[in-house]
């Protein structure tokens, strides 16, 4: 069989000749100019060209230059089968799933992000084409996916979609990395749903003091966690993981060694995320007086019930953490992120606000300080890019809403006797 071709145009010459009298079609363009063929507006214009196995010459005709190139992918990949067979050809796309996900938590890749690509998965992209041979999937099942999930109910958001996409795309690669015969452009072009830009909300002094005074009264075990995302730039997972052990207390550092994830302690996000980190005496003394406070569990309260049996000591796991729920036992973050919706609510800040843009209530604020120049602020900030300290999480507007501009006027200055009316 000979080598793979792209579609052959039959409506247009190859090699035209102007010279002899060739004169453009409307087809074309002035800077890349087509010429009429015989078969100009005949039939369907694209044409699948290729050899079979006996050494016969096959010609497909198709209208778009598309159907030519899938044609031309169906035809070599079944080819490709009937001269070696391919054992990994004939093992279904649930197969390849379930391995992937076996060994990312072999390697012990992120296990939230595991957690994520399992899900998506199992609740997706397996009922999409779970049983099916993977050999088969085409780039229309590409395309197929992205309109089941567009009409599958339970799924609102377009981000949703996309992040489930993103799964597919991971398998199928992972897929061609195990040597199943996929057309080269399987995931290539595929037409995603617009995703708005998320809308981060921009935080002042006085929103983060007054979430932290709302937390006080909803769960005051959980405020300090407030003053930890605002004043040290700490995300949810590293706040739940900080440990008494990790605070120089003295010297006013914060040594940022694992976060927490599901209350189990696990690695941090990136290599940047490691840091021994010097914070404000003010952050120090937020700390000292929660210790001081909420070191130890709460009395157990008495079951509320009339059947059941009462409410017994818990033990506790000792770990060291400054944060601990009532049982002195490791934070949730989904009970976490409840009371933190209800402290938003009490606070009056807008409803989509997260914890996460307390982080950037503190790059913004040291951005906008003036004491710190741009790379010790990406440096505190933990940031592996530059680009992402300013274009992810400055907020310009209350970085320098306290800022004189006088520069002007003084560039100007320098301009004697302007004819200002002329």
């Amino acid at each position: 069989m000979s080598k793979p071709t792209e579609p052959f145009d039959r409506w247009h010459k190859r090699y035209p000749k102007p010279e002899r009298g060739d004169v453009p079609c409307r087809c074309g363009t002035r800077k890349r100019p087509l010429y009429p063929s015989a078969d100009h507006g005949r039939g369907r214009q694209w044409q699948a060209r290729y050899t079979d196995i006996n050494g016969k010459e096959r010609r497909a005709c198709l209208a778009t230059w598309q159907e030519a190139r899938e044609h031309l992918d169906r035809a070599f990949a079944d080819l490709h089968r009937e001269k070696s067979p391919n054992p990994a050809d004939g093992l279904a796309v649930g197969h390849y799933a379930a391995q992937l996900i076996e060994r990312r938590r072999r390697r012990q890749k992120n296990s939230n992000t595991t957690a994520a690509y399992e899900g998506h998965l199992r609740n997706h992209v397996l009922p999409f084409v779970g049983s099916r041979r993977a050999s088969t999937l085409r780039r229309r099942d590409s395309m197929a996916f992205v309109d089941y999930l567009l009409d599958k109910p339970g799924i609102n958001s377009p981000a949703t979609v996309v992040q489930i996409f993103k799964t597919w795309r991971i398998l199928l690669h992972y897929m061609a990395d195990e040597d199943v015969s996929l057309p080269s452009n399987i995931v290539a072009r595929i037409e995603l749903p617009e995703v708005p830009p998320r809308v981060k909300v921009a935080l002042s002094p006085a929103h983060v003091a007054a979430v932290a005074a709302a937390m006080r009264q909803v769960a005051p075990r959980y405020e300090v966690l407030v003053w930890l995302g605002a004043c040290a730039g700490l995300r949810l997972g590293e706040a739940l993981g900080m440990r008494r052990g990790l605070v120089v207390w003295e010297a006013g550092l914060l040594r940022i060694v694992e976060q927490r994830q599901r209350g189990k302690a696990v690695r941090l996000k990136t290599k940047a995320s490691y840091a021994t980190l010097p914070v404000d005496r003010f952050l120090i003394e937020r700390l000292a007086q929660h210790t001081a406070r909420h070191s130890e569990p709460e009395p157990a309260l008495p079951h509320s019930g009339h059947t059941g049996q009462e409410r017994g000591p818990v033990e506790t796991v000792g770990e060291d953490l400054i944060v601990t729920n009532r049982s002195g036992r490791p934070v949730l973050p989904s009970d976490f992120r409840q009371k933190w919706r209800r402290a938003v609510s009490q606070a009056g800040l807008p409803e989509r606000t997260r914890f996460h843009d307390l982080k950037h209530f503190y790059t913004t604020t040291l951005g906008g300080s003036g004491k710190h120049d741009p790379k010790t602020v990406q440096a505190l900030s933990r940031h592996a890019e530059f680009s992402e300290t300013w274009d992810t999480y400055a907020h310009p507007p209350l970085a320098v809403e306290a800022v004189t501009v006088t520069v002007f006027g003084t560039a100007f200055s320098a301009t004697e006797d302007t004819d200002w009316a002329a």
